[in-house]
């Protein structure tokens, strides 16, 4: 018996990378999967219906379910059908794995506007209409009295905290965290619990990265390979399965981490006060005192690559 068998996923991005791992080791807990993937280059272009297909193959040499599905995640039409496609196929809809991403790296100050453009439809845009499509169909489903526990799982990133040349990557992985946030809350009516990783593992889009090559390769002794994005997939698994607890979190996993993000927070403590309206004088004398204990704000973003060195650094933790 897997922890998710019965159930019918639906995960974007699949046909490479973490995506991949995610559906073989799904599969392998008994899931039913379609294997989205418009098989496009790391910076979104180009396409190539081969690797959501190999996947598939994959998947049934193991003996499991799955079919391909080459729908572009901003595509509002071509992921109704997707969705559809799943119903059709397999009966029902439990899952939905959000993990489709590109990657189109730039300082501010040389970024296009296409190299914006293209991060945020697929990031942004390719988690919404998704989950969009989903939730009108489990919306459906609750009425008519089929209350399955749904799951949806988002994608963000290390990245959200702020990482130098993605200022485009780093905005939409920090809006997908939010959007978790509310779609955990307008979905729970229908039985949907919705979280979101943020993962840390060699992929295309960080062996593209320079500076990165050398820092994610495995270790040639066969120990544990804290960048294999195997080791992502195991939490996606347990956030899919029906009696998980947890809704609205966000995620680190990494290696043989996880961690629970505290997101935003506020205390006491960080609020200062005056008497009525503030004006700036009475800012300049008192706004020191929130910058006390605390980093320089500039100082808390990183580059990707610093990113990923820290981590290795730190290796396998127990």
């Amino acid at each position: 018996m897997g922890s998710l068998d019965g159930r019918v996923a639906i995960i974007t991005g699949a046909g490479r990378g973490i995506g991949r791992e995610h559906a073989l080791l799904m599969a392998s807990e008994g899931a039913r999967i379609v294997v989205n993937d418009l098989g496009g280059a790391t910076d979104g272009t180009g396409a190539d219906a081969g690797p959501a297909q190999e996947v598939v193959a994959e998947i049934e040499a193991m003996g499991g379910e799955a079919i391909a599905n080459d729908a572009n995640v901003t595509d509002w039409e071509g992921v109704q059908g997707m969705i559809n496609q799943a119903v059709e196929h397999f009966g029902d809809l439990h899952i939905l794995i959000n993990n489709a991403g590109i990657l189109r790296d730039r300082v501010i100050v040389n970024m296009t506007e296409e190299e914006w453009d293209g991060v945020i439809a697929v990031h942004m845009k390719g988690h919404f209409v998704p989950t969009r499509w989903a939730a009108a169909y489990w919306r459906e489903q609750s009425k008519a009295g089929n209350d399955a526990p749904r799951s949806v799982v988002n994608t963000a990133s290390g990245a959200m905290l702020g990482n130098l040349g993605q200022y485009n990557y780093s905005g939409a992985k920090a809006a997908i965290a939010a959007m978790t946030l509310v779609a955990a809350g307008e979905l729970g009516r229908y039985g949907v619990k919705v979280n979101c990783l943020a993962p840390i593992a060699r992929t295309r889009m960080t062996l593209a990265t320079p500076g990165l090559e050398d820092v994610v390769k495995a270790p040639e002794d066969g120990s544990f390979d804290i960048w294999d994005p195997a080791n992502i997939s195991p939490l996606v698994a347990y956030l899919s399965t029906a009696d998980c607890p947890f809704t609205g979190g966000v995620f680190h996993v990494g290696g043989n981490e996880v961690g629970l993000y505290g997101g935003w927070s506020l205390d006491n403590d960080d609020i200062i006060a005056t008497e009525g309206r503030w004006s700036v004088a009475d800012l300049q004398a008192k706004a020191g005192k929130l910058a006390e204990g605390r980093k320089d704000l500039a100082s808390v973003t990183t580059s990707i690559g610093d990113t990923f060195k820290l981590f290795g650094q730190r290796g396998p933790t127990g």
